[in-house]
């Protein structure tokens, strides 16, 4: 797997280098797997209307957003699906693989290590660390789980920006600082509880937890009716 040599700047912009809200860099990453799905299909062109049907995004969403960073198709024609995905590629910095560490290696822990190993060819696990010693000198498809006290020196030797973390609420805001005070950026938490972090470093939450608790409403309320 190629390694990355210079640290990488998650945050996305615009075609004026100003920052984008948040909600349109999440769009971003749906587009790209819609574009992924099609060119295996060997779909070349997509009009906006088609990429609506397979998002649930409007076409006039879909057509604001890309616009925000350049003119990428021909007015009654669509988007060349490779040259499209090729842009966004760079837009978000996945045009190379990004190297995150993954800090818990429970249950959850490994299951997520596990698909983006397999699944997300746009990620590379550079390292898994867990505090508990039955789990040092594992291995989750290949890579070894190390202890966290050997997790600072790796960040710096590989430059890495990025972080998942699977390790209970408890100790999560502790995790968070220490990855902070070595140099990530970019945090993707799964524990569930509310994390602080300074100015410029970025926590995207996923309590799985909560989501399904806030679908059983959906499943009840037909039965209220």
């Amino acid at each position: 797997m190629p390694q990355q040599k210079k640290p990488q700047n998650p945050s996305v912009k615009d075609k004026k280098g100003t920052k984008t809200s948040k909600s349109l860099i999440k769009r971003l990453p749906v587009y790209l797997r819609i574009l992924d799905n099609l060119i295996r299909r060997d779909v070349d062109i997509i009009s906006s209307r088609v990429l609506s049907d397979e998002t649930g995004f409007t076409a006039e969403q879909i057509r604001k957003d890309l616009a925000t960073f350049g003119a990428f198709g021909t007015r009654g024609t669509g988007y060349n699906t490779s040259y499209l995905r090729e842009k966004l590629l760079k837009i978000t910095g996945l045009d190379k693989q990004i190297r995150i560490v993954v800090v818990g290696s429970g249950h959850l822990g490994k299951a997520l290590t596990r698909y983006n190993i397999l699944k997300n060819p746009y990620v590379e696990i550079a390292g898994i660390f867990d505090a508990n010693p039955a789990e040092l000198n594992t291995e989750i498809l290949g890579i070894k789980v190390q202890a966290m006290e050997d997790m600072p020196r790796l960040i710096e030797e590989q430059s890495i920006k990025v972080a998942m973390i699977t390790v209970p609420a408890e100790v999560a805001q502790a995790v968070v600082d220490l990855l902070v005070e070595n140099g990530i950026s970019a945090i993707l938490n799964f524990a569930p509880t509310k994390l602080r972090a300074p100015a410029g470093v970025h926590i995207h939450n996923a309590d799985l937890t909560i989501e399904l608790q806030s679908l059983i409403y959906y499943s009840l309320e037909r039965e209220k009716e």
